[in-house]
Order: structure tokens, then sequence, then C-alpha cells
């Protein structure tokens, strides 16, 4: 039970405009970090104390990506537009999402990322689970994201640390 009188006691609820966005703007290493300038995320979920599954208000600005080219093995993604037109990207496919459009990537599925053409911010919903011994793989990229329970580890794909 949530004790109201604590300030430090997750919101019932919230803005979601307004919440803070993300202190560190990658999780990614610095050569891949650089990458996802234009991109701002919100962690809706963690306000809330929310383990099991993330959730992101997430900006990408014109010219800015949502992520590196992406699959996950056991975590399942879902991207729901607020705003703005975007590209969803996966591999020789590309599709054009709008405000109230949706995409959602199973584990072990296609990989993917969404970048905006246009020349105005795109706003996102992203959920995704937070399944233990996720691995991340990136087919463009020397890079290999293992979930821990300390958080994301990247390595590059021969397994030697970044």
């Amino acid at each position: 039970m949530m004790d109201q009188d604590d300030p430090q006691a997750a919101p019932l609820a919230i803005i979601a405009a307004e919440a803070p966005t993300r202190s560190k703007p990658s999780n990614y290493p610095p050569v891949f970090a650089a990458r996802m300038e234009g991109r701002v995320k919100q962690p809706l979920g963690d306000l809330f104390g929310l383990s099991n599954f993330g959730v992101n208000r997430t900006t990408i600005n014109p010219g800015a990506v949502s992520a590196l080219q992406h699959r996950h093995s056991r975590q399942d993604e879902f991207v729901y537009v607020l705003e703005g037109e975007l590209w969803l990207v996966s591999g020789e496919h590309e599709q054009r999402l709008e405000a109230g459009m949706c995409a959602g990537f199973a584990a072990g599925g296609i990989s993917h990322h969404l970048e905006n053409r246009s020349w105005t911010p795109a706003v996102i919903l992203e959920i995704g689970d937070r399944s233990a011994g996720d691995v991340g793989s990136y087919p463009d990229d020397d890079l290999v994201a293992n979930h821990t329970p300390g958080g994301w580890r990247f390595t590059h794909k021969d397994g030697s640390p970044y």
C-alpha cells in the first residue's frame, strides 16, 4: 500500500509530457550513443516503480532515430505513435507510421528501428518487458547487448567488451 503522505512515494498519475527526461541520453557505448542525438526519452514506467515492463514516452526529432537497428531474443516490444510521422525500417522493408498507428515486435522477430524523416518532432509510447537473459542483436553494427540484473552490458560481436 502506498503512503500518500510520503513525498518519495510513486505518484498515482502524472501528465506524461511533463515527466522528467532520462538523465543519460543513451545506454549504448559512446561510439553508438552519439547516433542517438535528437532522441529524448521520458521513462514513465520507472516513475511508478514498474519492474516487469518498461514504458517510455520518446520524442524523436527530425533526422533522429529511435534506436540502432535491433531485435531482442526474449523481449516483446510495442510502439504507439502519439504525434507526428515516422518510418519503421526493418531490413529492406519500410513503412510510414503516423499518429494513431502502432507496431509490435515479438521476441526473436525482425530487426527494426524508427526514423523521423519529417520536419517536425514525433512522439511515441514504447512498451517492452524486462525479460531476464534478454540479448539484443544489432545486424548493422558490431554490438551485442546482454540484459543483466545490473542493466545492459554491451560487447562486440566477438564477445570483447566496449
